[in-house]
């Protein structure tokens, strides 16, 4: 696995973890940014992981406008085409994952 594969599970487990504990994203970044500063074999990940998670956070309120339109999106889709809507709705954490990781592709690209 690529250190920028690494550093997305990476980022995707500081984003699990907070969430999980219900703890602030900062916080829990803060607590993993010590723990990385003891293992400098893993530093090209952690680099770019944090950056990750960094642009989460500075971009929060967009990634929630962008959930909250797509949720309305499919909302507004004929009978027929919202099978499964209420399972995709129900997994706010998958759709969250996809809108933040477009979000973070676009903020990367700009």
């Amino acid at each position: 696995m690529g250190a920028r594969t690494k550093a997305r599970k990476r980022a995707l487990d500081i984003l699990f973890s907070a969430d999980v504990r219900g703890d602030d994203l900062a916080v829990t970044l803060a607590a993993e940014a010590k723990r990385a500063a003891s293992e400098p074999a893993r530093e090209a990940s952690w680099l770019y992981a944090r950056e990750i998670v960094d642009g989460i956070i500075d971009s929060r309120d967009e990634i929630d406008e962008q959930i909250i339109s797509a949720g309305s999106e499919v909302l507004q889709q004929p009978a027929e085409g919202q099978a499964g809507v209420d399972d995709v709705l129900d997994d706010q954490d998958v759709l969250a994952v996809e809108v933040g990781v477009k979000v973070l592709a676009d903020l990367h690209h700009a």
